[in-house]
């Protein structure tokens, strides 16, 4: 006789806590490379699996639309992030398509759309603003305990955006992009004339050391990260000044100031003050940004600290590396894979890819 349903599954379900059963993996999720928020083509939103081969693995409905996620180290798990200035984050079972926890921001705080799990997955760090004080803030979360917020840290400035962990530790640095905003104001930026942008690097809770922009620089807003396999830091900037601005992309290695890559400024100027994503490549020699108000990516040589090559693309957004090169996402629901300026391969979908493409 067949078992019941639900019998069946407290049976699994008792195996696989005795350890008697494999353990899921990202494999169970259809082994996907990459992870993106999507908007579909009645305006609904999801969380998508996308395949090395740019093909979709999985679409996961989502509440609004989302920003960023953080794709757990080790099984097959993600938190999808609102768009600033939502409170709300979900953690998905990416296999089951389930959804696990709700996160929900504290009175008085709101998500700015990206996180970082620690290096054994057993924390959730996200940034945060402190809309009142006008302070960042860096909240922790206990994934053991069903992602319990347990803590909560100074992110060593305001606006914090991106949070990455660097390499073989669970060291944070963070884009605090100098901007002020307030729920009650929506997306309005309320401190231009004194922002103040900077990175900042985290260590048990403590910020241990900080990096800004040169004072002319400083309506510059950090606000997208990359690190490479040397923990050297790709930041991507968004001008928030009058008149032109000379670099849009720099990078930071601790210790130093940041270097700021050179480019021509009829390029600089085409990207609209706007960098979307950042990415650097496997090997850490090549930075690629992308910016879909200028509908192009540009690629940097990290070591000469200048623009290699351009490629143009309507709403280019998302960009994370691929094994020869970059993968690309747009608004328009194109996908590519290059190698330099060549296309190695190309889709295209009915999803309305949204700002980032995450690596698993």
């Amino acid at each position: 006789m067949r078992k019941p349903a639900t019998g069946r599954r407290q049976f699994l379900g008792g195996l696989l806590a005795a350890g008697l059963l494999p353990k899921p993996t990202w494999a169970d999720a259809g082994s996907p490379a990459y992870l993106s928020a999507a908007a579909r083509a009645d305006g609904s939103h999801v969380l998508c699996g996308i395949g090395a081969s740019l093909d979709v693995r999985f679409q996961i409905p989502l509440p609004a639309r989302g920003h960023a996620a953080a794709a757990h180290p080790t099984r097959p798990e993600a938190v999808a992030f609102a768009r600033r200035p939502g409170t709300f984050a979900i953690v998905i079972g990416c296999a089951t398509g389930h959804t696990l926890q709700t996160l929900t921001t504290p009175e008085g705080r709101h998500f700015y759309g990206h996180g970082a799990y620690s290096t054994d997955g057993t924390l959730l760090f996200t940034t945060e603003n402190d809309f009142e004080a006008g302070a960042g803030r860096i909240g922790v979360w206990d994934v053991t305990r069903d992602y319990t917020r347990v803590d909560e840290w100074d992110s060593g400035g305001i606006g914090p955006h991106d949070i990455k962990r660097l390499p073989g530790s669970d060291t944070l640095v963070v884009a605090n992009g100098g901007i002020d905003t307030h729920p009650d104001s929506g997306r309005t930026k309320l401190n231009i004339p004194t922002m103040r942008p900077n990175l900042s690097y985290i260590a048990q809770g403590r910020v241990i050391e900080t990096a800004a922009l040169p004072p002319e620089m400083r309506k510059n807003s950090i606000r997208h990260l990359a690190v490479n396999a040397r923990g050297d830091i790709a930041l991507g900037m968004q001008w928030q000044g009058d008149g032109p601005v000379r670099a849009l992309v720099g990078l930071h290695r601790r210790g130093a100031k940041i270097v700021l890559m050179g480019a021509p400024g009829e390029e600089i100027q085409a990207m609209n003050g706007y960098v979307g994503s950042i990415a650097f490549s496997r090997d850490g020699s090549a930075i690629a940004v992308t910016s879909p108000r200028g509908g192009r990516l540009h690629v940097y040589d990290a070591e000469l600290a200048r623009l290699d090559h351009v490629t143009p693309l309507e709403d280019v957004c998302g960009v994370a590396p691929h094994v020869d090169g970059f993968t690309l996402t747009s608004g328009t629901g194109s996908l590519r894979n290059l190698k330099g300026p060549e296309v190695l391969h190309s889709a295209h979908s009915l999803l309305r890819w949204d700002n980032h493409l995450i690596s698993i």
